[in-house]
């Protein structure tokens, strides 16, 4: 392995002030993206969606929970698939603690084409109490794909060679009472970095602090 080199604390200071300086830089860019972010177009969602979550079935209305934003993490994980796709565990397991993106007004939820049966398990397996659904809604006697084109229409399965694969995502949307907009989405290696709540509410219309509130709390200190 080729290690750094080995310089001394004066040198250590002068490099370090210099890639700061590039630091700096780098935010002032990345604010200002985010900013242009929230200047894009929405879309009004017009398709009625059925997810299948722990109290039934669920529109993309009631995953907001009551509040003016959704995040939707789209996890790869197929119908035939008998567990959830490891690198999409990788970025769930450092998603923060809801509370704070809850206090911003901004609910997240995962959602996967895989049965809600198949997803159950795999959730308790590692270990996590974020929402979760199917957007493929299963009974005892048949099959009805209800939620097939969510994932068609937010590209988070596409058709290769006419076979559809999934691909790792986040979808932001806003509602204004009972309309749902769609205002932004990102694929792949873009979620690269994403995780954080900053990072996340950095992704939607309303940014970081809806209301004008910015004052983080331990996570059992927020009001509901």
């Amino acid at each position: 392995m080729s290690l750094p080199e080995i310089v001394s604390r004066e040198r250590w200071r002068a490099a370090r002030a210099e890639l700061l300086r590039q630091e700096e830089a780098l935010r002032r860019a990345r604010d200002a993206l985010s900013a242009e972010r929230r200047r894009l177009p929405m879309v009004e969602v017009d398709a009625e969606y059925v997810f299948e979550g722990g109290d039934g079935k669920a529109t993309l209305l009631d995953l907001f929970d009551g509040r003016p934003q959704l995040v939707v993490h789209h996890y790869m994980f197929a119908p035939e698939w008998e567990a959830g796709c490891p690198g999409c565990a990788a970025f769930l397991d450092q998603i923060g603690h809801l509370a704070h993106l809850r206090a911003r007004r901004t609910s997240f939820a995962v959602v996967s084409r895989a049965p809600f049966t198949r997803i159950l398990p795999f959730k308790a397996r590692m270990g996590w109490t974020v929402p979760w659904y199917s957007s493929r809604h299963s009974d005892l006697d048949h099959d009805l794909d209800l939620g097939r084109d969510f994932n068609r229409d937010f590209e988070a399965t596409i058709l290769v060679d006419d076979e559809p694969v999934e691909r790792p995502g986040l979808s932001c949307f806003l509602r204004e009472h009972d309309r749902v907009f769609h205002t932004y989405s990102v694929y792949d290696g873009g979620l690269d970095g994403i995780g954080a709540t900053i990072s996340l509410l950095d992704l939607t219309a309303l940014g970081r602090a809806p209301e004008g509130s910015d004052r983080f709390r331990c996570h059992d200190e927020y009001e509901d």
